[in-house]
């Protein structure tokens, strides 16, 4: 059996496969756009995108901005025909200029995560970009859905449908992780799909429910197609890649690691996030490092409480500085044992599914 099309409003993606967001700096226009050419949706990452322009340090707003239209661009140059999406939190402090960039750029798709876009339809008016949010459970979905429609008469063009097993900043408390009772991917996927059926019924419009968070083959793929999912979401096998836009010591450090080396981590905004322990965190456990520079990054943090600075840590790691850098993983990172091409990769995961539908 073939996978089926994943279609938002006109927008069609041959492959339901969306390549994850990933910052600072892991998924920009090389692997975008190279997921994009192979019929998924190819997604850039917004956070602190600008780390690598000249004025970064001196306005770190301005630099993401100059960066997020440049980035856009260039996938866009990359792949003409493809769909393009970028990843943009909530907790960002320049989430509407952000925002509003992506849709001026004419990006075919936002995708917010890191708290609920409350304010999100009202920067998209007279544009065809597509809107949505990331929720971690069935009443997260039916909130900001009902919210949308009561507030904008609008409703989320796609959910994105994160568990408890994804990399980097989690939705879950730490005692939900810990659990052995948390509900996992699929119990989430099943009370969304409960929600939002209705929805559709009631207005008349297809909402695809995507599944997110620790799927990492085309076995997964189809299990999620069968459970009523209309696609996936996948980040950690795409660092993996020749595109990945991160620097090579990111990628090895995915392949060399080990069962036990993915952790969960306390982030300096209070939330909880899934890593690969390395030399930076274990130095973390017994001393905190000095923050010599706020960035002013995300909204809950406060750089006088705080053990390290976010922004720094993600930023030594997109460069390779891998000893003194933070690497969120999704939990089945271990798994990686070689890099290959987005082609080889997007090919294989379809032939899998199949495989299994």
């Amino acid at each position: 059996m073939n996978l089926p099309p994943l279609k938002i409003g006109e927008l069609t993606a041959h492959i339901p496969i969306i390549q994850g967001g990933m910052g600072v700096g892991i998924s920009l226009s090389s692997l975008a756009s190279a997921v994009a050419n192979e019929g998924g949706i190819g997604v850039i990452s917004a956070a602190q995108i600008g780390f690598k322009e000249n004025n970064f340090e001196s306005n770190t707003d301005n630099a993401n901005i100059t960066a997020l239209k440049k980035e856009i661009r260039k996938a866009r140059n990359l792949s003409p025909k493809g769909i393009l999406g970028v990843n943009i939190m909530v907790a960002s402090n320049n989430f509407e200029n952000l925002v509003l960039t992506a849709v001026q750029e004419k990006i075919d798709l936002i995708i917010c995560g890191a708290g609920l876009p409350t304010t999100l339809p009202k920067f998209i008016k007279n544009s065809k970009t597509k809107i949505a949010p990331i929720v971690s459970s069935g009443k997260a979905a039916s909130v900001i859905s009902r919210l949308w429609k009561k507030k904008f008469d609008y409703l989320p063009d796609l959910i994105v449908v994160e568990g408890p097993k994804a990399g980097g900043h989690l939705g879950f408390s730490p005692d939900e992780l810990n659990s052995s009772s948390s509900k996992d991917l699929k119990s989430i996927i099943k009370d969304v799909l409960n929600v939002i059926r209705p929805l559709e019924n009631l207005y008349k419009k297809h909402i695809p429910v995507i599944a997110a968070g620790g799927i990492f083959d085309g076995k997964d793929i189809a299990e999620f197609i069968k459970l009523g999912a209309n696609g996936v979401q996948m980040a950690t096998r795409f660092v993996a890649t020749e595109e990945c836009d991160a620097h090579i010591n990111f990628k090895n450090a995915y392949i060399n690691s080990s069962k036990e080396d993915v952790i969960i981590t306390k982030s300096p905004v209070g939330m909880p996030g899934r890593a690969i322990n390395n030399k930076f965190l274990k130095t973390l456990h017994s001393s905190a490092t000095s923050i010599k520079k706020c960035y002013h990054c995300l909204k809950p943090c406060d750089p006088s409480k705080t053990p390290y600075c976010i922004s720094r840590a993600l930023i030594n790691a997109v460069n390779g500085n891998i000893d003194n850098g933070l690497i969120f993983a999704g939990s089945n990172v271990y798994k990686l044992n070689k890099i290959t091409t987005v082609k080889k990769l997007m090919a294989n995961l379809v032939k899998e599914a199949k495989e299994n539908l």
